[in-house]
């Protein structure tokens, strides 16, 4: 399935775990420092400079260079996005629908607003193929990686980890775990 942002909450309501899906329009690349920020701006009422609102943030810091004074993304792998289940959390208040890119899932409650779409570590150099340009940086003072990239993407192939309705394919891959190791015990 395509998913084109802005997103739309019937396009994610279509969405379920284990689908595979091509994501095309614009990301919002946003980690630790950038999540801060944004929650600092929203309850001070400040506009950001960036539309959240039905968007698509990759919990990425890109790889990005200077060439012929454009910036051309170099990588553009996922960074864990346990670590930011609390801002997250947070930044789901001020939204009606995102889709957030990342790898090793979230515990988080995403309240029917998000869904959370796995992208494999280590291929950072496979999902530049998919951006075809940097529209917008935002805060370079935060650090190449810690900055807001709006990239254009195209078809950038993702996993539906959680749907909107809560299902989890992490914590289905947990259970079963538990449930092998419960087993294995009890025969030894």
């Amino acid at each position: 399935m395509e998913l084109r942002s802005p997103v739309k909450r019937e396009d994610l309501e279509k969405l379920s775990v284990g689908d595979v899906v091509y994501v095309s329009g614009y990301v919002i690349t946003a980690r630790d420092s950038a999540h801060r920020r944004m929650l600092e701006y929203l309850k001070e009422g400040k506009d950001l400079p960036f539309e959240i609102k039905n968007a698509v943030i990759y919990h990425c810091g890109p790889l990005v260079e200077r060439r012929n004074g454009e910036w051309v993304v170099i990588s553009a792998g996922p960074t864990t996005s346990a670590r930011l289940n609390e801002p997250t959390e947070e930044l789901l208040n001020y939204v009606d629908a995102v889709a957030i890119i990342g790898k090793g899932g979230m515990e988080i409650d995403f309240k029917g607003k998000a869904v959370y779409l796995s992208y494999t570590g280590g291929c950072g150099a496979l999902a530049s193929k998919s951006i075809k340009k940097v529209k917008e940086v935002h805060w370079l003072d935060l650090g190449m990686p810690e900055a807001v990239w709006v990239l254009e993407v195209e078809r950038l192939p993702c996993i539906v980890a959680i749907d909107l309705r809560g299902n989890n394919v992490y914590e289905e891959v947990r259970r079963r775990v538990e449930e092998n190791y419960k087993r294995l015990v009890e025969k030894v």
